[in-house]
């Protein structure tokens, strides 16, 4: 029986007598056994051998200045003279020391590279100060670290003095990867991640298209930047805060003492920040340092194949910074790849799927553009969504997503909500006094997106609300607005932002993000206004239908220096919001998490079950008599009856057919009796009373009619260091049966795994081990498939895979038995059902006849739009929801279905089909009364 449960394989087992003979190779296998299970749980070895060492380099606008790094080389020990290895730079965040980045030196350092990661000048045990990655000074830092890296002998070159070598950092070393690159030609490829573009576009951002120098200071974070460097470089507010993205160094900031009002930093960038953060304005000096230390200023110069990862919930360098940097790289023709991931600065790494995902398009560009092998990695965009919370507790879970062409932040496509509202008096408080609360620094999406707690102060916002949608809308991009101000100064800084209220009437703005507009020229009456087109910041969010957009416009923000004077400005919006998408393939995100316990339990089950199987087969003897009359149904359920000792009664009578060619969706409330049904079907428990038939045989344990049943009813587990394909292949050899049944090939056709399929176990998410667990159960292609919660931990597009799965496998004679808690998914998967309340059947039968005749009918149109506006006209017919492409669901509210009909064809409409529709909830609640909570099955 292909099945996922080895305990269902077991208790279907005879009972075989004790002998010598066993007792001793049982002993020979438990030997073996206990190995396996070391060496699944047993570390890995270490692979190469770590160096800390001082390195002094030659620096300054002459570069005749020397400043010593603590840097710590990764050498694998395979490598030497005559085996040269690639190089890696690795650069710390903001506030960092060599010790942040020592998992992913070391993660590299066992794929063969040699990792040199070091702490900058300013921070830690380092001497020298902090100039920003200054060209003249952590630039030339770094190359003279590739010079000292092209004398190692087991350094592979390109040529004299050439070592082939990468760069990768995050946030402060993100950005010095792509200074680097473009000032040192020997540098092979990058990755940076959550960095800058442009450094003076950063803290003094304008949405309404105006430059940094009339930009609006984003003094929260520089504040912050310039409290951890000037305090030392310890910077463990910082880390702490942005999750370890900025650094979060451990260094005491020893080697250099600075005034105490700059601490670290270069006397020149103090002076810039202390001048910016007492006017609120920047100098043409400070923007001139500002732009030096931006990869915006040398950008064409840049030639290193890059990838682009950055973070979603970042109110410090938002999406738009790693869109500037991939089109002004891609426009050289280097090639570029962006990933968006739903961390950053204020959103820490993100959920551990994003992790996988980034770290396997790290691994990737890598081994191709620097050590040479492998696959080419495509330069396609991926980005990825929170879908919601892990039951297991693992916190967020986050769905990814490829696009074929990078759309960049405008779209691949757009559309266009009408927001509405009077034009409205905001204050502004005298000295940004209170302020409103839209993030905090490094812990803005914790605020913002997951609490909604985001905090606007009575009279200084005003709010512009569009309809409830109609149906879900996906923004993958800046959305625009345009707004119209007037204020008696002429002048106005404006934060404008698009939040998300759902139906109870809460807001949540999205990653706190805010769009800062700094407006000039501005008439004081709101007549005379002109419109300014405010680009919000990018996000990534799915406004489900019947929520609303609310556009607000408010005159503070703590984040910000807005003006001191008091006064009141008048604010409008024009026209609709526009929303822009990237509809993308889902993808599969690879785990490293290795359950090296778990893994040695499976061996031990599958060699134990495989044991068992062979035995059991080899003594089999007894014969089970055959009803003709059922011989050609896959399941009979006769007068079922559980009851456990104490006299609980989870199942009184339960009766039901699974006929060939149908999915059968068994359904029920907490403590109606299914699950205890299930177990029963599945052998896990003994039924007091009753029959349960297949094909016409008892199911009784050994019976070799359960060839022709496949089951998951325990959730996946498998070895994670083989393929899945490995897995299956391990998992079918267990049973005993002949290789040339197990039909791998239409398996996994119709389960869909695609080439994943011999990609490492270890690699998958949870939704591609519950479609393996499924191929897994489909091997042979058994005659009755039985599945408990096969869509548990998946998201929507996997679901309705998964969806599209089963009712492929109940074609040629197949049936499929699903218990699920989804009523959606049972309706749209299954052909019949069967309800059980109280332990008995309340009604079984096609889905169809179940939910019953209502006022509600779907309707199949050429033209939905058009269809809508038909309906509309009618006065009484209300379109509540819409149905695939072409589909669409109606109350009639009394009106003849004849009519409406007529109305359609008349307006030139076809329609296909008029189908009554009831959901498949409402006759739920209605068969149970209601009544859904649990009584107590076991």
């Amino acid at each position: 029986m292909p099945s996922s449960s080895p305990t269902r394989l077991r208790r279907a087992l005879p009972r075989v007598r004790v002998t010598r003979r066993r007792v001793t190779a049982g002993a020979v296998v438990l030997v073996v056994l206990v190995g396996l299970v070391g060496w699944a749980v047993w570390p890995a070895p270490v692979t190469y051998r770590v160096e800390d060492r001082m390195i002094q380099v030659k620096t300054g606008p002459a570069g005749d200045r020397s400043v010593t790094l603590d840097t710590r080389l990764y050498v694998p020990k395979a490598a030497d003279a005559a085996h040269p290895v690639p190089a890696v730079l690795l650069a710390h965040g903001f506030g960092g020391t060599k010790l942040d980045s020592a998992s992913d030196a070391e993660a590299l350092a066992s794929r063969g590279y040699e990792v040199l990661a070091w702490t900058a000048e300013g921070f830690g045990r380092s001497t020298g100060q902090i100039h920003l990655d200054s060209p003249d000074w952590e630039v030339k830092d770094a190359k003279d670290l590739v010079d000292w890296l092209a004398r190692r002998p087991e350094v592979s070159k390109d040529g004299p003095a050439d070592p082939r070598v990468a760069v990768v950092g995050g946030s402060y070393g993100g950005g010095l990867s792509l200074l680097l690159a473009a000032y040192d030609q020997r540098v092979d490829a990058i990755v940076p991640s959550i960095t800058w573009n442009d450094l003076a576009r950063s803290f003094l951002p304008d949405a309404g298209g105006g430059g940094p120098a009339t930009g609006v200071f984003k003094k929260q974070w520089a504040g912050l930047f310039f409290g951890s460097g000037g305090s030392g470089g310890s910077g463990g507010t910082l880390g702490a805060a942005a999750g370890g993205a900025l650094g979060g160094g451990t260094g005491a900031g020893a080697g250099v003492s600075g005034s105490a009002q700059c601490g670290r930093f270069a006397v020149d960038v103090c002076q810039a920040y202390l001048s910016m953060a007492t006017t609120g304005r920047p100098t043409a000096q400070a923007l001139d340092l500002l732009r030096r230390s931006s990869p915006a200023s040398v950008i064409d110069r840049i030639k290193a194949p890059t990838l682009l990862i950055q973070g979603e919930a970042d109110s410090l360098f938002p999406l738009s910074e790693a869109d500037a940097n991939a089109k002004g790289i891609a426009a050289n023709g280097t090639p570029v790849r962006v990933a968006w991931f739903t961390g950053g600065h204020d959103g820490g790494q993100g959920p551990q799927s994003d992790q996988d995902r980034t770290r396997f398009l790290t691994a990737q560009w890598l081994d191709y553009y620097l050590a040479r092998k492998g696959p080419k990695p495509g330069t396609s965009f991926t980005y990825s969504r929170i879908t919601g919370i892990d039951a297991s507790g693992d916190g967020l879970v986050a769905a990814g997503f490829d696009v074929a062409d990078y759309p960049g932040t405008t779209g691949a496509g757009q559309a266009q909500v009408p927001v509405a509202g009077p034009a409205q008096q905001i204050a502004n408080p005298p000295n940004g006094t209170p302020a409103a609360v839209s993030s905090l620094a490094g812990v803005g999406g914790a605020l913002g997106a997951a609490s909604g707690v985001t905090l606007e102060v009575p009279g200084q916002h005003a709010d512009f609300y569009s309809e409830p949608l109609s149906r879900a809308t996906d923004v993958t991009g800046a959305p625009t607005i345009q707004v119209e101000a007037a204020s008696p100064t002429g002048e106005a800084v404006l934060f404008v932002k698009l939040y998300d209220i759902d139906a109870n009437g809460q807001a949540t703005l999205p990653n706190g993000l805010v769009a800062p507009v700094r407006l000039t020229g501005l008439p004081t009456s709101i007549d005379g206004a002109t419109p300014v087109t405010v680009t919000l910041p990018a996000i990534v969010r799915r406004f489900e239908q019947g929520h609303r957009l609310r556009i607000t416009v408010a005159t503070s923000d703590q984040a910000y220096s807005t003006p001191a004077t008091p006064t009141v400005y008048t604010v409008a919006v024009r026209g609709p919001v526009t929303l822009p998408s990237a509809p993308g393939t889902p993808i599969q995100t690879p785990s490293v998490i290795w359950r090296y316990v778990l893994a040695g339990l499976v061996v031990v089950l599958v060699i134990a079950v495989g044991a068992a199987v062979i035995v059991g087969r080899r003594r089999l003897r007894r014969r089970v008599k055959t009803e003709e009359g059922y011989v050609q149904t896959p399941l009979v359920v006769r007068g079922l009856r559980k009851e456990y000792a104490d006299g609980f009664v989870a199942v009184s009578k339960v009766d039901f057919v699974v006929a060939r060619n149908t999915v059968v969706g068994l359904l029920g409330p907490n403590g109606a009796g299914k699950t205890t049904t299930l177990r029963v079907l599945m052998g896990l428990t003994y039924p007091t009373a009753g029959d349960v038939l297949v094909f016409g045989q008892p199911l009784k344990p050994g019976a070799p009619v359960l060839s022709r049943v496949g089951a998951l009813v325990e959730g996946p587990g498998f070895l994670p260091h083989l393929s899945g394909y490995a897995n299956l292949q391990l998992y079918w050899k267990a049973t005993g049966r002949p290789a040339d049944e197990a039909r791998f090939d239409e398996a996994l056709d119709i389960a869909g795994l695609g080439d994943a399929v011999y990609r490492k176990v270890k690699t998958y998410s949870h939704g591609m081990k519950q479609r393996l667990a499924i191929a897994q159960a489909m091997l042979g292609l058994p005659e009755l498939l039985v599945l408990d919660e096969p869509t548990d931990g998946l998201d929507p597009p996997q679901i309705a895979e998964m969806r599209r799965v089963l009712r492929r496998y109940a074609t040629d004679g197949r049936a499929v038995l699903v218990s699920s808690h989804l009523l959606a998914e049972v309706e749209q998967t299954c052909t019949d059902v069967v309800v059980m309340h109280k332990g008995q059947i309340v009604a079984a039968g096609p889905v169809a006849d179940i939910v019953g005749d209502s006022p509600t009918v779907q309707l199949d149109v050429s033209d939905v739009d058009l269809a809508g506006e038909v309906l509309g006209k009618l006065g009484v017919v209300r379109s509540v929801a819409s149905s695939g492409a072409n589909g669409l669901v109606v109350d009639l509210d009394g009106t003849p279905r004849a009519e409406v009909v007529a109305a359609l064809v008349n307006a030139g409409i076809g329609v296909d089909r008029v189908v009554p529709r009831r959901r498949l909830e409402d006759a739920f609640l209605a068969l149970v009364g209601g009544d859904t909570k649990a009584s107590g099955e076991r």
